[in-house]
């Protein structure tokens, strides 16, 4: 009774957080790219103080005046371009997400591949360098995510064999 096929079936509950994380990110990118776009016509920097006179905070200092400065050199193009891209990269999550689902060996090395792709800028991202620390994200979110994305590899990788269909003839 022991089939491949019966193998194929067996719970992976490893693999089903690995589609979880892949399918929200996908969706999160989506939702990310939806908000560029419907702002992408807006007046931006006029938004931007708007904001941080609702949220209370004080425009003057220098990590919301250099952000400021930033978002003042948006333009519409550059904003629906950022929107584009986020919505390719999230079809990239979506497509991992739903062929690990199915089992697809070609969307497990596609999420072996992206992830890979990301680990040495993570490295680079948490290199200390200077004192500006607006300059980078989070040292414990990268951290995070560094280590999502070696496991990712690792596990996908280690697991290949067990966890996708192979057209065997």
């Amino acid at each position: 009774m022991g089939t491949d096929t019966e193998q194929i079936k067996k719970r992976a509950p490893t693999l089903y957080f690995i589609i979880a994380i892949k399918l929200l990110k996908g969706l999160l990118f989506i939702s990310l790219a939806l908000v560029a776009y419907t702002l992408s016509d807006n007046d931006l920097p006029a938004e931007y103080r708007n904001v941080l006179q609702h949220l209370r905070l004080n425009p003057e200092r220098r990590f919301w005046a250099d952000l400021a400065k930033q978002v003042g050199q948006l333009t519409e193009a550059k904003v629906l371009w950022a929107a584009a891209g986020t919505l390719v990269y999230s079809m990239f999550s979506l497509v991992e997400g739903i062929g690990l689902m199915f089992r697809i060996s070609w969307a497990g090395w596609l999420a072996i591949g992206e992830s890979a792709f990301f680990i040495p800028i993570e490295i680079y991202e948490l290199i200390p360098r200077g004192a500006d620390p607006a300059r980078h994200g989070h040292p414990l979110l990268v951290l995070i995510i560094l280590a999502l994305n070696i496991f990712i590899v690792w596990y996908l990788f280690q697991n290949r064999h067990r966890l996708y269909r192979h057209h065997h003839h």
